[in-house]
């Protein structure tokens, strides 16, 4: 709102209320260096940050402290590498600051951190150089934890935990015996993918389109070997369904990729026995297929060349067919023998080798039995409720059969969970010549890893060398018995970890029951899009589980996700040879033009992924000590979304740089201006036009910005948008005159909201800046107003986060038949007691709809009220939408 000429009466009881004239630079908590008569310069930003690294004060999450709403802000965990590279800075600059503003929104905020310390890098690491993996693991985490500090995070460090602690695994321990117990864990002999470099079983899901590992990049062979699956396609169906959950916020693409990697569940995956003279073959061959109605008449399969049940030598023409004479699979249903024959002259589905042949249900397959010589007898076609009742009645026999009993697409498979190393959670499973598998009792959990120098890649388990840890007894009958030598999977430790920070120092649980249903889902998970698929599968595959036994509140474990783009660096490369060259080996010749110094050979220059092989890397630690750890922080979060790739270039430098030293100004000629008043100046309250003007129009700049930041942060998570508009609000306040800058109370205000909102991205810059603005003489308000508004006595991240003026305008949007066709300004007062019924009367009877409205008739309306910001109403008319565009067009 602007005022022309003198004060209002509403203007003059605001500028009464704030009319104190006090001295209290020594209540507040700490001061600053005091370097106003110097220009911020990287120099004095590095004593900023020394003199506040130990005096911020983040009032971290407290478990006792119920009177205030949780929020759980988790960025996913790394693993320790011992280096911080320019993602870690990105995502952990991101939950930081997301953590921060949350604090100072009233919320008691968990910002947890741990460390996904099992794994293959730390194992060949220490099998390189001669160490023991968890001493390497321990000594990266200390390197990692300081590098974090450097950072400026506001971790909870009391929750911290690492995946290779046994008082960690010992609960994933607990985890695997739960599904064992629950007959979703099981071991058979399958053919799996072996990486030859590493030496190790991968899942499916960590080989790429081109067969190659996921870790190593080295070609996948087929082994035969008896390994630890989980059910996962037990939860198929409802972990496709709870993708469509209209809770899960922010998740966009990621659905998307779920849905994708799930499949349509509408068919079943059956194991089915093999008869065959072959030693090498497994004693199962899986087969999907989706009409169950009519598995009884199946009378053949079909796999394809190249299978693990192709031995045929000789032509490999796509239409040659070769039966296997020694080989037949036992339909489980009625225990006929199916011959097997190998050809690619069929369209398997999608992601299967093998084809379940129906006759009575494909007309294709009934031309393969033909071409087979093989009977059959058509039958009559089921009704559609024959159809279910046979599919159900299948369903059950496959389910007590426990050879499948899980609706499923064709692509997805069991998670395959054993890997052949060392550095992992052992599987708490004991093998007895006489009671066979047996889960290890919980008593004798963690099952800890011996002691082992490991030197070379055999092939087979390390754990194999560990005699003495091998030899056991049988929980059971109390006989002799042998270890399981594989370990788990490290996706096994990462999908529950979120769970153990809410409740990590419990030694009696994974985590209580009741902090589960105070602290879970977590509100906003910020991790990269590597990710979307199997780590967020596979944790919402164990909440879902742990939901069914009643032990978390809800099967989805993350409420909102924030997916965050790369960072990546410039790449050049040789054009005719793709050879990847240094920054200082390229000269660039006109505006996008680069050749090689040394050759004058054309050069491509690219955004890639940071790589030092590509040698497009930044150390984190060069710009922390070129620029300051806030610096890094702005020019991470700055000019692009958090989920867009952010390409690191220094180009992006100067406009951060000269917002910070506008900021060190606007403090420095606040001190100057309110120091040079006299007593009586400052008892003063101006009433020329201009000053009044001036200060109106602050007030509405801070309200203005306060709303954009706060949305933006809060609602779209766009930081960099939320970096702009407190860069459009330190504009507007660089525009007042220095007797607003000495004697306006809206310019206190809006200073001390600029200063607030700062904190949660640069908090020590920030810190200095309160500090500054604490020190200057200054107009203070009642204790029944302004005392709210600013506490004098506390450093900037205690303030709370500034609100928009109940008497400020804010926007109801108002939408036509689907098309937004006016905003009507309500103060937020009004806005925030609305009604339905209040908007539906106000927007019909407001003067701007009205002429809008002319003849046409309302027939409905919908009123989504404010939360803080804009409201908007959606109406319905009996105009149609043609009309309407007319119509809008015209207003």
């Amino acid at each position: 709102m602007h005022y022309k000429g003198l004060y209002s009466s509403k203007m003059i009881t605001r500028l009464l209320a704030n009319k104190f004239i006090q001295h209290i630079s020594t209540r507040h908590m700490s001061t600053g260096l005091n370097l106003w008569e110097h220009d911020v310069n990287p120099e004095i930003k590095h004593k900023i940050e020394q003199h506040w690294k130990h005096k911020l004060r983040d009032d971290l999450f407290n478990a006792h402290d119920h009177s205030k709403e949780k929020f759980y802000v988790l960025s996913m965990f790394p693993y320790p590498s011992g280096q911080l590279h320019m993602g870690h800075v990105r995502v952990y600059s991101i939950s930081d600051t997301i953590a921060r503003f949350y604090r100072m929104r009233g919320k008691n905020v968990l910002h947890p951190m741990g460390w996904d310390a099992f794994g293959l890098p730390a194992e060949n690491a220490a099998m390189e150089r001669g160490l023991d993996p968890a001493a390497w693991t321990e000594d990266n985490i200390k390197k990692m934890r300081v590098q974090m500090d450097r950072l400026g995070c506001s971790f909870d460090w009391e929750c911290e935990l690492a995946t290779s602690n046994p008082d960690y695994y010992r609960w994933t321990q607990e985890l695997f015996i739960k599904l064992f117990e629950n007959g979703l864990v099981y071991r058979k002999e399958a053919l799996v993918n072996w990486d030859p470099v590493d030496q190790t079983v991968l899942a499916d899901e960590q080989v790429d389109d081109n067969g190659c590992s996921w870790r190593s990049g080295a070609k996948v062979e087929k082994k035969i070997l008896n390994q630890w699956f989980i059910r996962t396609t037990a939860f198929a169906k409802p972990l496709l369904d709870g993708l469509n959950d209209p809770e899960l916020k922010g998740w966009r693409d990621v659905i998307n990729l779920q849905k994708h990697w799930i499949g349509e569940c509408n068919g079943l995956s059956i194991d089915c026995r093999l008869v065959s003279d072959d030693p090498s073959y497994p004693k199962t061959i899986t087969l999907w297929t989706d009409k169950l109605e009519s598995i009884e008449d199946a009378k053949f399969v079909a796999v394809s060349s190249g299978s693990f049940l192709d031995k045929i030598e000789g032509s490999k023409d796509p239409n040659d067919v070769f039966k296997l004479l020694n080989t037949r699979a036992v339909n489980p249903f009625n225990n006929k023998m199916l011959p097997i024959y190998v050809t690619d002259a069929i369209e398997y589905d999608l992601f299967t080798d093998s084809h379940i042949g129906i006759p009575t249900s494909s007309d294709t397959d009934a031309e393969l039995c033909k071409t087979f010589g093989i009977d059959f007898e058509l039958k009559h076609k089921l009704s559609s409720s024959q159809i279910e009742e046979k599919r159900a009645e299948i369903l059950k026999k496959a389910t007590d059969l426990n050879i499948g009993r899980y609706p499923v697409s064709s692509k997805l498979r069991d998670w395959l969970i054993s890997r052949q190393r060392y550095w992992g959670t052992p599987i708490p499973i004991v093998h007895c010549e006489h009671c066979k598998v047996q889960p290890v009792s919980r008593d004798r959990l963690p099952v800890v890893l011996p002691k082992l120098n490991i030197t070379t890649k055999s092939g087979k388990s390390p754990l194999l060398q560990a005699t003495e840890w091998l030899e056991t007894k049988c929980p059971k009958c109390g006989g002799k018995a042998t270890r399981e030598t594989d370990t788990m999977d490290t996706f096994m430790d990462s999908s529950w970890y979120f769970m153990r920070y809410i409740d990590s120092k419990n030694n009696t649980d994974m985590f209580s029951k009741e902090t589960a249903k105070e602290m879970l889902p977590v509100d906003l998970y910020i991790g990269g899009k590597e990710h979307a698929v199997l780590h967020l599968y596979y944790a919402r595959f164990i909440s879902h589980f742990l939901h069914s036994q009643g032990l978390v509140p809800t099967r989805e474990p993350f409420q909102q996700l924030l997916v965050q783009g790369m960072v990546n660096g410039q790449t050049y490369r040789v054009q005719s040879t793709g050879k990847y060259l240094k920054a200082d080996e390229v000269e660039k010749k006109g505006k996008n033009k680069f050749v090689h110094k040394e050759s004058g050979s054309p050069v491509v220059a690219a955004w890639e992924k940071m790589s030092k092989s590509k040698y497009n890397g930044v150390d984190p630690a060069d710009i922390f000590n070129e620029h300051g750890t806030d610096m890094t922080r702005l020019i991470i979060l700055a000019e692009v979304a958090p989920t867009s790739p952010r390409n690191w270039s220094t180009l992006t430098f100067p406009g951060i740089i000269k917002w910070q030293h506008r900021l060190w100004l606007t403090i420095r000629n606040f001190i100057q201006g309110r120091k040079a008043l006299t007593p009586e100046q400052l008892d003063t309250i101006p009433n020329e036009d201009k000053f009044v003007e001036q200060e109106n129009i602050l007030f509405d700049a801070r309200n203005y910005y306060i709303k954009g930041v706060t949305k933006n942060i809060m609602c779209t998570r766009q930081l960099s948008v939320a970096i702009s508009k407190m860069q459009g609000l330190t504009n507007s306040i660089r525009r007042s005159a220095p007797d607003v800058i000495a004697q306006g109370c809206e310019y206190e205000r809006t200073l001390a909201a600029q200063v607030i909102m700062l904190a949660p991205f640069a908090p020590h810059f920030a810190s200095e800046l309160w500090a500054g603005f604490c020190s200057a003489p200054h107009l203070t308000s009642n204790k029944n107003i302004r005392e709210q508004e600013i506490q004098w006595d506390k450093g900037v991240l205690q303030q709370n986060w500034p609100e928009i003026d109940m008497e400020y305008k804010l926007n109801l949007n108002v939408v036509v038949n689907n098309v937004e066709v006016m905003s009507l300004e309500v103060p937020r007062y009004v806005l925030e007691n609305m009604t339905s019924d209040d908007a539906v009367r106000y927007t019909i009877e407001s003067p701007k709809f009205q002429a809008f409205l002319k003849n046409w008739k309302v027939v409905g309306a919908t009123f989504h009220a404010a939360q803080g910001f804009d409201a908007s109403i959606e109406i319905s008319t009996e105009k149609p939408t043609k009309e309407l565009e007319m119509q809008e067009t015209e207003v």
